[in-house]
């Protein structure tokens, strides 16, 4: 029997693919920056099959690149080019196994997207509140897995913050069931925390138990004009103050990236008769009425004006409204690839730093690259930054993407000269591996060998990543 066949009779005949063009679709991540290659791709449907899937390949020595939703950024779910991996799917892992109101938790299996979480909490009054602009094809595992933030992280955290428990594949293809949905439990090593962000190189996240909310009665949206981002971080802080908890997001972008949105997607505009050099989207959620929210909002919106934290603000007035207002945010990503080839940071820097952090190095890169144009925008409620980098008008492409190396090492420096981390929420990957290891002390980087040996001896799981 081959090595295929071997795994046709774990998971089914249908569900391991060896044809090149079957696999394709797998073995190339979503920016198209990296290909691989892989014995088969394989798609189990049970944490059973994981384990037997893992213990077939840690007895055969075969690497095993697990893999959910594929919108990763570093290159994290694709296999090297030596095709000696499999690529393990967990697509057909989409099964809510419980959503528990009174405990506030639902338990998913690592295929399920983050649109599917949420609706299986929404159908019960309970609000999921990781969300991100990939929800409908990013998995709850991959989130897990990069730890994943998005826009909502500053009232209820990351995905780490968010979950409970874990189910896990551990490289042996053993498996570790942790799925315990306690807030407390002071009984030894935190083994969760381990597998959260180390990108499936310590095992194969399987299922989670995950923190649910009370849905919010009430939303508020605005989007505000401000005249740079000190003035921003001042209005995060009189939001902060005035709003409470009721400030779920604070996301800023800058006007080449609202610019950007409206030459490659028509019909998303800004608001504003002006320019301004910056933007505000922020978003309250409120437990008492439409009313009330608006009413802090508006006051907020007033105050800002009045302070010189803004020069303008539009407020949704409806469902409509908010979702085109949450557009030109979310589509800044896409808008930049439509104009062309270019260098993407993520970034975390301490929110009080933000500005000095981007005057200083939007200054250092134009000194050494000069006329290269900054698409700025992130999460500035949390420090984290897209801090992207898009060429001259006039440089053709190529020539751009061979300056990567030198700008990655400018703008990683800064960051770390503010005290920052050269990966928020994107992960590690290949793309950053090399990066991690001039900016992480000896120490810091004998612990996470010394956690992968004990882990993963034989080296396994998703080889090149990370470290």
């Amino acid at each position: 029997m081959s090595h295929v066949d071997e795994l046709r009779a774990i998971v089914g005949i249908a569900h391991v693919l060896d044809q090149p063009a079957d696999m394709a679709p797998f073995l190339v991540d979503w920016r198209k920056r990296y290909t691989g290659k892989a014995q088969a791709v394989v798609m189990p449907a049970a944490v059973s099959e994981v384990a037997q899937v893992v213990r077939w390949c840690a007895k055969t020595g075969t690497p095993v690149v697990p893999q959910g939703g594929n919108t990763g950024l570093v290159g994290g779910a694709t296999p090297a080019a030596d095709g000696r991996a499999i690529l393990l799917s967990l697509k057909r892992m989409r099964q809510i196994r419980a959503v528990d109101v009174a405990n506030g938790t639902v338990t998913a299996e690592a295929g399920c997207t983050m649109v599917e979480v949420q609706d299986a909490a929404r159908a019960q009054g309970q609000l999921f509140p990781l969300s991100l602009a990939a929800e409908g094809s990013a998995t709850i595992g991959g989130n897990l897995s990069t730890n994943a933030g998005g826009v909502q992280v500053l009232r209820y955290g990351n995905a780490r913050e968010l979950c409970l428990g874990l189910e896990v594949v551990l490289p042996s293809g053993e498996i570790w069931s942790g799925l315990r949905g306690l807030r407390k439990d002071n009984t030894g090593y935190d083994l969760r925390d381990l597998f959260i962000g180390a990108e499936g190189t310590l095992g194969v996240i399987t299922a989670a138990c995950l923190k649910t909310f009370p849905l919010p009665r009430a939303h508020a949206t605005a989007l505000l004009a401000v005249p740079s981002l000190s003035a921003a971080l001042h209005l995060l802080q009189a939001a902060r103050s005035r709003c409470g908890p009721t400030l779920t997001a604070f996301e800023c972008l800058s006007d080449l990236c609202l610019t950007l949105v409206e030459r490659h997607y028509p019909g998303h505009t800004s608001p504003f008769l002006e320019r301004s050099p910056n933007y505000v989207l922020l978003e309250l959620s409120d437990h008492e009425d439409e009313a009330h929210a608006n009413g802090m909002l508006e006051a907020l919106a007033a105050a800002a004006i009045e302070e010189g934290m803004a020069t303008d603000a539009a407020i949704a007035q409806s469902t409509a409204q908010r979702r085109a207002l949450w557009s030109l945010r979310e589509l800044i990503s896409e808008a930049q690839t439509q104009e062309g080839r270019n260098i993407k940071h993520d970034v975390a820097v301490p929110i009080s730093a933000i500005a000095r952090f981007v005057e200083t190095t939007d200054a250092l890169l134009q000194q050494r690259f000069p006329a290269v144009r900054m698409v700025v925008f992130g999460h500035l409620g949390d420090g984290n930054l897209h801090y992207n980098v898009s060429p001259p008008l006039d440089m053709d492409a190529d020539r751009f993407v061979a300056l990567q190396p030198q700008i990655y090492a400018t703008v990683h420096d800064q960051v770390h000269a503010f005290g920052g981390s050269i990966s928020a929420e994107h992960g590690v990957g290949q793309l950053k591996r090399s990066e991690i290891v001039r900016y992480k002390s000896n120490v810091e980087m004998q612990l996470m060998r010394t956690l992968k040996q004990a882990l993963d001896p034989l080296g396994i799981m998703n080889p090149g990543k990370v470290i």
